[in-house]
């Protein structure tokens, strides 16, 4: 092929240089196949080249770490032989063109990461962001994405157990979807994604190959606009053919027979095959002619980038091949031969006799180009971080501001969205949806796993190196609050244009603080995804950099009668670990009364973080707190209420708080990092300052629970400062979300025609 016409080619998306270097790599021009997989493999979305420079900045190692990024799943030592495996991914962009099947076969992605390990999938959360729900297609999108959630995770079985939901304007062209999937197996039964064994068959599994997904690598790695947003680059999945791939992978885990396997996921065949032998330091060849397909006239680059999903590619034992392909068969699935491991660390594709590329594994993962992109601080920086504080009216009514914040859609209850999960499915879960963070029980074991997704994206904006760092600690601080000690943490980093120096600047900015957090924490970065490119029309996204994360609960007291947020009975003492400042910039209260994102975001700091937490993990494994509610959005006032909320019995608390040598509305509504809000037995809270004490920590005894209506006053004034009954909190709160769907769209549609 002449250089005259490759820029023609339908499947390249080289730059001039790239193009050049696959010459040199070469010592000649690729043909069409080979710059197709060339550009899906030196794409943004499989080669992280932008990125990956920042990303060795992650602590990696710790005593729970088995394998850490770089495999499919990182994978964690949960003790008694067992072992947890996770990640999470982002399904941005297929979710605006087609969100539910965006949604949905993000969700079959991220399973077939965990199970390709070896792991049974057991638990699901998501980290979601859209625009207002005052826009119709806003509501659309959320709706669908949702249905497509629920839909494939209820039907192949998987309990979705929750996660967050965020609404802001920046997201309206580029909603976020990441999934997060968790799943456990015994030690000695993970496996790895790496090829080895010179003649050992290479073997396709699962669904026949089409064209759905062709270029789906590509197109996450460009911004959206009318010539990318097409339909055939979404996947379609199908949770039943998952559910019988999922279970005949396993059980091919346990013959013995398998040497290594990897999902077709971005980038399809060429990455799964080309990943496989560079872990392998091995070649692979494979025959196009044997590959099952949809339809015999998709061509070789369509077979080789194709997305199609619920797919495997597998490396077995020589001779064991008959053994292999007759689990598949036993699950009404497709299993062919393809290929053979070869000792040249060449991919060598031909379709029967004919040669149809032939390129050195490492030009398509090593050689991929890494860049140092130029960064600039954002002209608009300034700006952004200047708050006039006194400027601000404070509430004439701290009743309605707290009524106005509860019925917002980012603090209303997310039952609508939950009650489409099938969260009980495997009968493991203890704290359900809703509650803070999720926990399931590890069956025939004093152990459990709580698991949260956590970011914030104004911080974010406003100051990225605290934003990154203060979604470690909020993840942290959650696990924390029901008594679980972090073992593990992944990552996904949405971001806009890397080619934007702005956007770099707030990314590494953002990686910087998360690194610094994990290390100060003592948390490692097991996997993670870097999303790039969330951009529409010159327009990208606020920084979100999301965290989700595992902990460990080495004590059946806390499975038997978890904690969780809500208020459990009138009586107990309320009070307040950590220390509050006047902290408004950025906060929830600031965006949603003042209409305003700028300011400074709360500071950390790494120590007394890292106590607050120890001081609650120590105090939920003495069985001295009856409940625990992060401080985070919205405040002490939000955590109150939604500790009245969330009671299992309607108990709601009488606060009453020294007036602050500052603003009363920074004291309620300011968002001061490492603050948790508990309730204890008054018998029992001798026992809980001497812990407080022991750490150094400082605390604040507010009130105690009561009557169903939360009261706030402040010392030395005749009236109290604001009362709102139970039921008008849950007024707000409960229809925040479920009024536009019954407002809006005419009525309240639990999963769309598609589910």
């Amino acid at each position: 092929m002449s250089d005259s016409h490759y820029e023609a080619l339908p499947y390249h998306t080289l730059t001039d240089e790239e193009y050049e270097k696959t010459k040199k790599l070469l010592n000649r021009a690729p043909n069409a196949t080979e710059l197709a997989i060339f550009s899906a493999m030196w794409s943004e979305h499989c080669s992280y080249k932008s990125s990956k420079r920042y990303l060795a900045r992650f602590p990696t190692k710790g005593k729970h770490v088995i394998h850490g990024p770089g495999e499919n799943a990182g994978v964690v030592d949960v003790g008694d032989d067992w072992v947890a495996v996770f990640k999470i991914e982002s399904h941005n962009h297929p979710s605006y063109i087609e969100p539910f099947q965006g949604a949905a076969t993000g969700v079959g992605g991220i399973l077939r990461d965990v199970f390709t390990m070896g792991a049974r999938p057991v638990a699901l959360l998501n980290s979601l962001r859209f625009g207002p729900l005052e826009v119709p297609k806003n509501r659309y999108l959320m709706e669908q994405v949702v249905a497509g959630i629920a839909g494939y995770g209820n039907c192949i079985g998987v309990p979705t157990l929750g996660g967050e939901i965020v609404f802001n304007e920046i997201y309206s062209k580029n909603p976020l979807v990441n999934v997060f999937c968790l799943g456990i197996a015994k030690k000695d039964e993970i496996v790895t994604a790496s090829a080895g064994g010179i003649g050992n068959p290479v073997i396709y599994v699962g669904s026949k190959t089409g064209r759905d997904g062709v270029h789906g690598a590509t197109m996450a790695s460009a911004e959206l606009n009318e010539a990318t947003e097409d339909r055939h680059t979404v996947q379609v999945g199908d949770p039943f053919t998952e559910k019988r791939l999922l279970e005949a992978c396993l059980e091919l885990i346990r013959s013995g027979a398998l040497v290594g396997i990897q999902d077709m996921g971005a980038a399809g065949l060429t990455s799964s095959a080309t990943e496989m032998a560079d872990r392998g330091d091995c070649g692979i060849e494979i025959d196009l002619a044997k590959i099952p397909l949809r339809d015999a006239s998709i061509t070789p680059e369509e077979i080789m980038i194709s997305e199609s999903q619920e797919r495997m590619l597998l490396v077995a034992k020589k001779g064991r091949e008959v053994e292999v392909a007759a689990i598949f068969e036993r699950w009404d699935l497709d299993v062919a031969e393809i290929g053979v491991v070869t000792d040249d660390s060449i991919f060598r594709v031909k379709k029967a006799d004919a040669l149809v590329a032939e390129i050195p594994v490492k030009a398509l993962t090593a050689e991929a180009p890494l860049y140092d992109r130029p960064v600039k601080e954002p002209a608009f920086q300034d700006m952004l971080l200047g708050l006039q504080v006194e400027a601000l009216p404070e509430p004439k009514s701290y009743s309605e501001t707290l009524l106005t914040l509860l019925s917002s859609p980012n603090f209303a209850s997310k039952q609508w969205v939950y009650q489409q999960y099938d969260h009980m499915i495997q009968n493991n879960t203890v704290i359900p949806p809703g509650q803070g963070a999720a926990m399931i029980r590890l069956k025939g074991t004093n152990k459990a796993l709580a698991m949260t997704t956590d970011g914030n994206s104004t911080y974010a904006l406003l100051h990225p190196y605290f934003g990154g760092a203060i979604a470690v600690a909020e993840a942290a601080r959650n696990l924390a609050c029901v008594g679980a000690k972090p073992i593990g943490l992944t990552n996904c980093l949405n971001f806009g244009n890397p080619e934007r120096p702005e956007t770099m600047w707030s990314f590494g900015l953002a990686v910087e603080g998360m690194a610094d957090a994990c290390t100060r924490l003592e948390i490692p970065v097991v996997s993670g995804n870097v999303s790039l490119y969330n951009e529409t029309l010159g327009l990208g996204i606020y920084p979100t950099p999301i965290v989700g994360m595992v902990g460990l609960i080495d004590s059946a007291a806390l499975i038997e009668t978890p904690l969780t947020p809500g208020f459990k009975a009138p009586g107990e003492k309320i009070m307040l670990i950590g220390d509050t400042r006047e902290e408004l910039g950025g906060t929830a209260y600031l965006k949603m009364i003042h209409a305003q994102e700028r300011g400074y975001p709360p500071n950390l700091d790494f120590e007394k973080e890292k106590s607050v937490q120890a001081v609650v993990r120590k105090a939920a494994a003495a069985a001295l707190l009856r409940s625990a509610q992060d401080c985070a959005e919205g405040g002490l006032l939000v955590a109150l209420a939604e500790s009245c909320l969330l009671s299992p019995s309607e108990v709601g608390g009488k606060v009453e708080i020294d007036a602050p040598s500052f603003r009363l509305d920074g004291f309620l509504l300011g968002e001061s990092q490492s603050r948790i809000l508990v309730t204890v037995k008054p018998e029992d809270l001798a026992a809980l300052h001497a812990l407080i004490a022991a750490e150094g920590l400082s605390s604040t005894l507010l009130g105690e629970t009561g009557e169903a209506a939360l009261q706030v006053s402040v010392k030395g004034r005749s009236r109290p400062l604001m009362r709102v009954s139970l039921d008008a909190m849950k007024e707000a709160y409960e229809n925040g979300i479920t009024d536009y769907f019954e407002t809006h769209s005419g009525s309240r549609r639990r999963l769309n025609d598609n589910g």
